[in-house]
């Protein structure tokens, strides 16, 4: 049941974020947060605690009751312990929330990117303008009028892709100015109380960014007209335009050791190598926070093909357990063909799939 709830909550965490800001929750609620909120309320009676009284306290839950907390125990097979559903100083939707909005049949936010994705694909067709597009997408979470009128930009492109785009919402504006992480280039708030402008401080601990892994050696980008800034839909910052890095960085490993790929057709970061033989050898590129989601979600997704290789920011996949944790969660007849890796790990890993490839023959 706890772990269940937790999914709950995450999914209402998501959809509340998307259509009504995080800030004030005025009755009647809508019917996913009632129906989260009633749950709540039950398993709480169920369980000896007191419940929340309404959902402003649930919310404040999800920013200070983590994913091992005895209301959940999600099993830390699943979640990481220590995850929360909000964070506690963007007060937004965590990373790890809408990873775990996405466990499950209907996919959740990742699938809500890929259709998004998939939409794009069928209206651009085919080939190099769809590629240009998600290009774009992938480069450009966050478009100013400016760019506009700047070198490179492709008027074309643009008209593709805007619906994807939105205006800021005030939630993320700070004295009425936007702030920007200058490492992923995603939105950033400074810990409440509002640290003074124009000078964020940068210290961790002071400042959310909604990539919330990235170094804090520079302040956030100031954007003081947020009235001529859009921001690209929420499930593609965190889906397409996060791993955005890590693709690059993966097919210029690629690229230097002069392996041939081709984009698979679809959504996903994903290619096909070429001239590797009789076996079939993909590429699929993630930046998730929890590895056993990671491994769920390509257990439902697996391609028919002999071997994937998984490509993961290497700060990630340099954390303690967290190799473990994604093979633990694969079904057994996958380990050999769901292979973990790294853009700098890449073409070794690559390497060695061919020895066995060969060892096997």
């Amino acid at each position: 049941m706890g772990t269940e709830l937790f999914r709950e909550l995450a999914c209402m965490v998501a959809a509340l974020a998307e259509v009504q800001g995080l800030r004030s929750f005025a009755l009647p609620y809508p019917g996913l947060a009632q129906r989260a909120l009633d749950r709540t309320v039950t398993h709480c009676l169920d369980v000896g605690e007191t419940p929340p009284r309404s959902l402003p306290e649930l919310w404040e839950w999800c920013r200070t009751r983590p994913a091992d907390d005895s209301l959940f125990a999600v099993p830390s097979s699943l979640v990481s312990p220590g995850a929360m559903l909000v964070h506690p100083v963007g007060r937004m939707p965590t990373r790890s929330c809408l990873e775990v909005a996405s466990y499950g049949p209907d996919g959740g936010v990742a699938a809500h990117a890929c259709a998004l994705l998939g939409d794009l694909e069928t209206r651009c067709g085919v080939g190099e303008r769809y590629r240009q597009c998600r290009r774009f997408l992938a480069r450009h979470p966050v478009v100013h009028q400016r760019d506009r009128f700047g070198p490179g930009w492709n008027k074309a492109v643009w008209s593709r892709v805007k619906e994807l785009y939105r205006p800021l919402p005030e939630s993320l504006l700070v004295d009425g100015i936007f702030l920007r992480c200058s490492s992923c280039g995603l939105p950033a708030l400074p810990r409440e109380p509002a640290v003074p402008l124009p000078a964020p401080s940068a210290a961790d601990g002071d400042l959310w960014c909604e990539g919330e892994e990235c170094p804090r050696d520079d302040p956030p980008e100031l954007i003081r007209e947020p009235d001529q800034t859009w921001l690209l839909r929420r499930s593609l910052r965190l889906f397409l335009a996060l791993p955005h890095c890590t693709e690059e960085a993966a097919l210029n490993e690629l690229d230097h050791a002069r392996i041939g790929y081709e984009a698979v057709p679809g959504p996903l970061s994903a290619y096909r190598l070429r001239e590797t033989g009789p076996e079939i050898l993909d590429i699929q590129v993630y930046d998730r926070l929890q590895p056993a989601l990671l491994a769920a979600h390509l257990t439902d997704s697996a391609p028919l093909v002999d071997r994937t290789l998984v490509v993961v920011p290497d700060a990630l996949a340099g954390r303690d357990g967290y190799r473990e944790a994604f093979t633990d969660a694969l079904p057994a007849p996958l380990r050999d063909r769901l292979v973990l890796t790294t853009p700098v790990d890449l073409v070794p890993d690559l390497g060695r799939a061919r020895g066995e490839e060969k060892d096997d023959a």
